[in-house]
C-alpha cells in the first residue's frame, strides 16, 4: 500500500498526551474558515487496509486507547445498530440537497463527498460554499460521538501516481482539519490518502473519473471491549 498520512501513526506515541496541542495555520484568507488558525493535534490510530482504515491487533488497541483517553465509551449488542440508525437518519436530513451521498454498509455509515462539490479541480482547499454542509455533518458527529471517523481521499487515474497520492492525502487532511475545527474530537479522526488505487467507477470515461475524485467519510461504531 502506498504511503498514508503520517498523522495516523501519531497515536502510538501520543495517546498518553491527548491534552497536548499543535498548531495548524491554513492558507485561506476567509476569516470564517475554522482552519485559518487552529490548535489541537489530529490523532489517528493506524494505516489503511482493505476492510477499513485499520488492521491488526496493535492498531485496534491504539485506537481503543485513544478513545478511552478522550473519555469516549463503546457500544454493545443491539444498541450499535439502533445508534447508527439514528445517526444515519440525522446525517441524511442534514445533508439533503448538499451533494453529499449517504449510504450504509452494515453498521458503518459512509458519506461520499464528490470533488466537484468539495474542491476546485486539482486543489485541496475546501470551497467556502461547502462549509455549511460540513458544519451540519460535524454537528451530527459531535452528537453521536461513540464512533471513529475515517476520512479518505481518492483521485482518478489522470496524472502521475505520486501526484495523485499527494493530492488525495491533502484533501483528506483538509476535511479532517475542518471537522476538528468544528469540534469533532481529534482522537476519533483517522486520515488517509489512497490516490487512484480505489476507483468506484471506470477511469475510461469523464463520468467515471468524476465519481472517482472524492473524499469518503466512514463513521464506524466503537464497540465496547469485553
Amino acid at each position: 500500500m502506498k504511503t498514508t498520512l503520517k498523522i495516523g501513526l501519531l497515536a502510538a506515541v501520543s495517546v498518553a498526551t491527548l491534552g497536548g496541542c499543535a498548531s495548524y495555520t491554513g492558507q485561506t484568507n476567509d476569516p470564517n474558515d475554522p482552519n485559518r488558525t487552529r490548535t489541537g493535534a489530529l490523532i489517528g490510530a493506524g494505516i489503511g487496509a482493505v476492510a477499513g482504515l485499520l488492521s491488526g491487533g496493535n492498531a485496534t488497541e491504539r485506537r481503543q486507547r485513544a478513545m478511552v483517553g478522550a473519555g469516549i465509551g463503546g457500544l454493545t449488542g443491539a444498541g450499535i445498530g439502533a445508534y447508527q440508525d439514528r445517526q444515519e437518519a440525522e446525517l441524511r436530513r442534514q445533508t439533503a440537497g448538499t451533494g453529499i451521498d449517504v449510504s450504509r454498509e452494515g453498521d458503518v455509515i459512509k458519506l461520499n463527498l464528490p470533488d466537484g462539490v468539495t474542491f476546485d479541480f486539482g486543489k485541496s482547499e475546501l470551497k467556502p460554499q461547502f462549509y455549511p454542509a460540513l458544519n451540519n455533518v460535524a454537528s451530527t458527529l459531535r452528537e453521536y460521538n461513540q464512533t471513529i471517523v475515517e476520512v479518505s481521499g481518492h483521485t482518478d487515474s489522470v496524472g502521475s501516481d505520486a501526484a495523485n497520492q499527494a493530492l488525495s492525502e491533502r484533501r483528506a487532511a483538509s476535511v479532517g482539519h475542518y471537522l476538528e475545527g468544528q469540534g469533532v474530537q481529534s482522537a476519533r479522526l483517522e486520515l488517509v490518502g489512497f490516490g487512484e488505487t480505489r476507483p468506484i467507477a471506470s477511469n475510461d470515461t469523464d463520468s467515471g473519473r468524476a465519481l472517482n475524485r472524492r473524499v469518503e467519510i466512514r463513521v464506524v461504531p466503537l464497540r465496547a471491549q469485553g
